[in-house]
């Protein structure tokens, strides 16, 4: 059948539109008092471009195609954090710190799951140009208040530090490929095969990186990953960091989990995942990722976070609001005033056209405008 769409592909109806449309309205309306700029890259780039500083980690996700004028590969979007990083780096080339927000679509060649879309609306927010954790701090906490304000509030943010990961790697002396296979196991957490594949490291770093998937819960976590991990002034860097977020950031729900890692070639420092309720998917991810810009002819700091709204639309739902009213047919000066006059209020006015009786309830009609006794009235839909 012609009409039949791919697989993990859908179209959104209305009520699943209204749902989005208000959270993306909201939420950008929210980043915008909190001073991050809205901006909007393509749905598609050179593939080179698309995937230069975090291509390992996108590139099997990314669809690919040539273009017809140039002959080059292009690439359809799968995250929008790169192109952000682009335009902070290339376009706007400012010197002070900069916030960024954006939505729209991205598409994957897989789906993240066996019931994911493979066409995520993402939303995120970003800060360029400062390495200090005052912006991993504003970052995490605007995730928060995002959350809040979709109705969604977290039930746990979990933490971590890709330092941690990248000083026993270098310890264990692996190669970039071995690293990459590490990461995929911990990622997992696949225990019996982390066993295997550490068999020939030396044994601190060995014992360090099999004590990784165990070191995850509260702030207490902390305490016991400095007794078990070496005493690497990258380690103890990562976990004061970590330290300091749980001290500024008390009051959200926080948890630690060093092994929940992932962007093995995008991010650099803190890590975080948010969740709701009893899902074991996370309904944002976000971290620092300060070298992405470097690809683009100028390394700046960053940090942010993204969410995808079509995943957080499933999970809330919003309040009934009033039906439309249904307007009669007519030209009148009189009428179109008045219909003007209930749409500045915010009501949903649908102008009747004929031949449709009994069909109005479906466009969202509970109400009627009727002329009564030489004036406009509001009457219940009845019948129709």
């Amino acid at each position: 059948m012609r009409w039949v769409l791919p697989e993990n592909i859908q179209d959104v109806l209305p009520s699943e539109a209204r749902k989005l449309e208000t959270l993306r309205r909201s939420l950008l309306d929210a980043l915008h008092l909190r001073g991050y700029q809205l901006v909007a890259p393509p749905l598609l780039e050179y593939l080179d471009s698309l995937l230069t500083g975090a291509g390992e980690d996108l590139d099997l996700r990314t669809y690919k195609l040539v273009d017809q004028r140039s002959g080059r590969t292009l690439g359809l979007r799968a995250d929008m954090t790169p192109q952000v990083a682009r335009i902070d780096a290339h376009l706007l080339n400012r010197g002070g710190v900069t916030r960024l927000c954006y939505c729209g679509s991205v598409l994957h060649s897989e789906p993240a799951s066996l019931t994911a879309t493979r066409e995520p609306l993402q939303l995120g927010a970003e800060i360029f140009g400062h390495a200090g954790l005052e912006a991993d701090i504003e970052i995490v906490r605007m995730l928060a208040d995002s959350l809040d304000l979709a109705g969604l509030a977290a039930s746990r943010i979990d933490l971590g530090h890709m330092g941690i990961f990248r000083a026993l790697a270098g310890m264990a002396a692996l190669d970039s490929e071995q690293q990459q296979t590490l990461f995929a196991l911990l990622q997992a957490k696949d225990v019996p095969t982390l066993h295997e594949f550490l068999a020939p490291v030396a044994e601190a770093p060995r014992r360090a990186l099999l004590a990784l998937p165990g070191l995850y819960g509260d702030r207490s976590v902390l305490a016991q990953a400095r007794a078990v991990l070496p005493d690497d002034v990258r380690v103890r860097e990562a976990l004061d960091d970590l330290e300091r977020l749980a001290d500024e950031l008390a009051g959200l729900p926080l948890g630690f989990d060093l092994a929940d890692l992932r962007g093995y070639h995008y991010h650099s420092g803190v890590v975080f995942a948010a969740y709701c309720g009893n899902s074991p998917t996370a309904i944002a991810l976000g971290g620092r990722y300060d070298y992405i810009g470097a690809a683009f002819g100028r390394g700046r700091p960053a940090t942010g976070f993204s969410m995808d709204l079509r995943e957080l639309a499933l999970c809330i739902e919003l309040p009934e609001g009033a039906g439309a009213i249904l307007a009669p047919t007519g030209t009148s000066p009189e009428l179109q005033d008045e219909v003007a006059r209930l749409r500045a209020a915010g009501e949903i006015v649908i102008p009747e056209l004929p031949g449709h009786a009994g069909n109005w309830r479906d466009a969202g009609c509970d109400r009627r405008l009727v002329l009564s006794d030489g004036g406009w009235k509001i009457v219940p839909l009845d019948g129709d």
